[in-house]
């Protein structure tokens, strides 16, 4: 099977297996596996009508004396039982005959010298793979799964090509669905765009990030698939929170003064969880984690998460100031027209006045007082000058008044109370926020339902717990990549057919040993009791004792027969590869300064269960015996990285709680809202790593990454939302869980309907790394949402922090003297002049 490279072209040469193949010491290929021998042998036997060798299994006897392993060789393997009998697949005693077998497995090694000997290899994996589907193609009996060096890595890639369309999709469903999410029936006061420039925002701070890695020479995998929902939780949730507070702000205010009312009451916390996603995300990107797919992953999430954040101040902001002026002008949220008052809808259709349908600010004044917390101003409208003067007063204490004077000395004293719960014109509040006031926030509150949340709360940590303690770790590579590919079909035939015994062990003795003493000689043979072995020590000594040869002899004499006799027999001349002799001086026989032994077990279905339990009591022996020696596979590297991030994510969860706990001593932070916050990540984190586990879900790289970022999502979640509640002084508990319920609950809310929506197509994608997101995403923003909008709420009801009985500041702080001065036109107010 020739490969020609270049493809076309008078340098053009043809490189075959013998050209590419692995050489020997006579530059002949090496081959492998033993399995082709001892059937060449068979064959001969039939051909000359000789007795035919009995095949073995696992270890078998080839024509030369020499002893083979095979065990990963042959496949589902019936034996001979005692007199005559079959036995069943894989239940064949040590050193059986072999009736019959349902796979078998062959390795081709390649050598790569260089650039150009890299690319010929790659091109003839290639050619074999196309060779194979050829060859499948006219014997559709068998199956023939190939696997190449380049096959994990093309498979693990081509989960982002599944993941084009989906995420296209669910680009879309989100972007619908946030334009629901800041529609209201008033048109004017709604602001469907404003949810898809939030998406916007996003998707151009993730093509900036994607960007600049591109200019860095960052190369791109699959796991990197998570980042764009990582950035979608935290922007929408921003974005939301500035809308819901824009909303609770002033509609007679500037709309300089209205978006500084809203950064002074968002901002600060948005800042906070961004500066916790950075904090968590660095953890991870440190020398603290030692798995460079998380590194790598934290290392784009930071950057993504930073500029998202500055688009949101920039850019976003912007598009509020924008649609804030919309409003202003009194212009139709979708349409930006100019909507007409009421007398002129009169005339108009139902279905007109419907779209068009809003309520003027002058209307509304005379009508109903304007919605807010606290106290509230009605201006009497006048087309002339108005000149007003408040005094200082404190806007949530009801006794305050406020007291208007007027150009023409006509003296006006509007009382006027409204409360956050209180809605005068219902039709025009969001459907959520109408929603969780009116119904949600008490029904949560209500004292015969707080019990079942408690109890949901016990089984949600009962279910944690039990999942908790049955993580498995996700140390197959195949769970990485996408589905029906080369590599799962492979790893499900190798499980399928080849899981009866474990991958080969080398057992390394790296120190000069007294070989020739029977202690040592007694204590070697019982580490490899026990195991399918190929041993050079335990063939040398089953050489001396059928030579009728003492194996306890002096050092000079064991060597000496060891290199002179025993090596130079035809069977065990390939033991040679396994001693390293040492020279000690002229005229003396060299000492063995270090050898190795190949060791495999007999597994069952628990193959990776067992493989630790083995590493494990293997490594502790290491540490206690007089003989120094190491084991390896290359299998260990999996379970070596998967046992240590078994343990990163808590570790990362507990550094980022005392992080909040000593923020909070430095910053004037409420301490119980740090306390509070860590706690309920925590309760997060301990609730997705054990649902996730129990949804089937395996400690992998991917997982570990969900977990990192289930961090942030959680604080983005929660800590409005306990900020909200500490920060209210008097009243009573459940009042100030409905407030805290109606300003950050709703957002929350907003987020997880949105942050769903994208979710879905993700799940429907082919793909196990897919799957994996999916589901611990999903499990994210459940547990993050469960927490906010029910656990939370009714535990802040009987537990710390108390309410103390007095005047609480709002949320804009002491109000303190005004002049005004104001210009108004026949609609509204477009101008006014400021000075404190």
């Amino acid at each position: 099977m020739p490969v020609t490279v270049p493809a076309t072209g008078v340098n053009s040469f043809n490189y075959s297996f013998s050209y590419l193949c692995l050489p020997d010491d006579k530059n002949v290929c090496i081959i492998i596996d033993d399995i082709i021998r001892a059937m060449e042998e068979i064959q001969s036997a039939r051909i000359s009508n000789s007795s035919i060798p009995i095949l073995r299994y696992p270890i078998t006897q080839l024509a030369d004396g020499r002893q083979a392993y095979i065990g990963h060789q042959l496949g589902g393997v019936q034996g001979w039982g005692p007199n005559g009998g079959v036995r069943g697949q894989g239940t064949g005693a040590k050193g059986e005959g072999v009736r019959s077998a349902r796979a078998l497995q062959l390795t081709y090694y390649l050598q790569a010298r260089g650039g150009l000997m890299d690319r010929v290899a790659s091109q003839w994996e290639n050619a074999f793979c196309a060779e194979l589907q050829h060859f499948a193609a006219l014997h559709p009996k068998l199956g023939l799964h190939p696997s190449t060096s380049s096959s994990l890595r093309t498979d693990f890639q081509f989960s982002s090509v599944l993941a084009h369309r989906p995420l296209l999709a669910s680009l879309g469903a989100c972007g619908v669905l946030a334009m629901l999410c800041c529609t209201m029936r008033d048109c004017v006061r709604s602001k469907p765009w404003l949810g898809l420039l939030a998406l916007l925002s996003i998707t151009l701070s993730g093509l900036t990030a994607a960007g600049i890695l591109n200019l860095t020479g960052t190369t791109y995998n699959s796991t990197y698939l998570g980042i764009p929902f990582v950035m979608l939780g935290h922007g929408l949730f921003g974005s939301f929170e500035m809308l819901s507070s824009w909303r609770r702000t002033r509609e007679d205010q500037h709309v300089k003064e209205r978006v500084a009312s809203v950064f002074e009451d968002v901002m600060l916390r948005f800042s906070g969880s961004t500066m916790l996603h950075l904090m968590t995300l660095g953890l991870a990107a440190s020398p603290l984690t030692n798995m460079e797919a998380v590194r790598l992953f934290c290392r784009t999430a930071m950057l993504a998460v930073t500029i998202s954040y500055i688009y949101m101040l920039s850019f976003y902001s912007s598009c509020l100031v924008f649609t804030g002026y919309l409003e202003t002008g009194y212009r139709h949220g979708c349409f930006c027209r100019r909507v007409p008052k009421p007398e002129r809808l009169d005339s108009k259709p139902a279905w007109y006045r419907c779209l068009m349908y809003t309520r003027y600010q002058d209307e509304a004044q005379t009508t109903n007082p304007p919605i807010g917390v606290g106290n509230s101003h009605s201006h009497t409208p006048n087309s002339n000058l108005t000149h007003t003067h408040t005094h200082p007063h404190t806007a949530n204490n009801p006794a305050t008044h406020g007291l208007g004077h007027v150009a023409n000395s006509t003296l006006t004293h509007p009382h006027t109370h409204s409360t956050a719960h209180m809605d005068p014109n219902p039709q025009d509040s969001h459907l959520l926020l109408g929603c969780v006031r009116r119904c949600y926030g008490d029904w949560i509150t209500n004292t015969y339902v707080k019990p079942f949340v408690v109890l949901l709360y016990l089984v949600y940590i009962s279910f944690g717990l039990m999942g908790f303690l049955q993580v498995t770790q996700g140390s197959d590579p195949s769970a990485l990549v996408a589905m029906d590919t080369a590599t799962v079909l492979y790893t499900r035939a190798q499980q399928r057919y080849f899981s009866s015994y474990s991958p080969v062990i080398g057992f390394y003795i790296y120190e000069s040993a007294p070989y020739w003493n029977a202690s040592v000689q007694r204590d070697l043979l019982e580490y490899a009791k026990g195991f399918q072995r190929i041993s050079w020590l335990e063939a040398y000594l089953n050489y001396l004792t059928d030579n009728n040869q003492s194996t306890s002899q002096p050092r000079e004499n064991f060597t000496h027969t060891l290199r002179h006799s025993f090596l130079r027999e035809p069977q065990f001349a390939h033991f040679a590869d396994d001693i390293i002799f040492a020279e000690r001086g002229q005229g003396e026989e060299p000492d063995v300064a270090a050898s190795r032994i190949f060791l495999v077990a007999k597994t069952t279905e628990n193959k990776r269960e067992e493989m630790s339990v083995l590493l494990d009591t293997l490594r502790r022996l290491s540490l206690t015996s007089r003989v120094r020696f190491l084991i390896f596979n290359p299998s260990f590297v999996y379970l070596d990285r998967y046992a240590a991030a078994v343990s990163s994510p808590l570790r990362h969860s507990l550094l980022a709680v005392l992080f909040l706990l000593g923020l909070s001593s430095l910053a004037v932070v409420e301490p119980l809202v740090s306390v509070w916050l860590g706690l309920t990540v925590l309760s997060v984190q301990f609730g997705v790593l054990g649902f996730m586990t129990l949804w089937g879900v395996e400690l992998d790289c991917m997982s570990v990454l969900c977990l990192i970022s289930a961090l942030g999502h959680s604080a983005d979640c929660s800590g409005p939302l306990l900020c909200g509640f500490a920060s209210g002084r008097g009243d009573s508990r459940t009042r100030w869980v409905r407030v805290a319920l109606e300003r950050h609950g709703v957002p929350s809310l907003q987020t997880l309907i949105c942050y769903s929506a994208a979710l879905v197509p993700v799940g429907a994608v082919r793909s196990n790394l897919t799957h994996t997101l999916f589901r611990c995403l999903t499990l994210t923003a459940g547990c993050s949402a469960l927490h906010t909008l029910a656990f939370l709420p009714t535990l802040l009801t009987f537990l710390p922090p108390s309410k103390t009985p007095g005047n609480r500041p709002e949320e804009d702080g002491q109000r303190q003297e005004v002049e005004c001065v104001e210009m108004n036109d026949s609609t509204r107010v477009v101008d006014q002049i400021t000075t404190v």
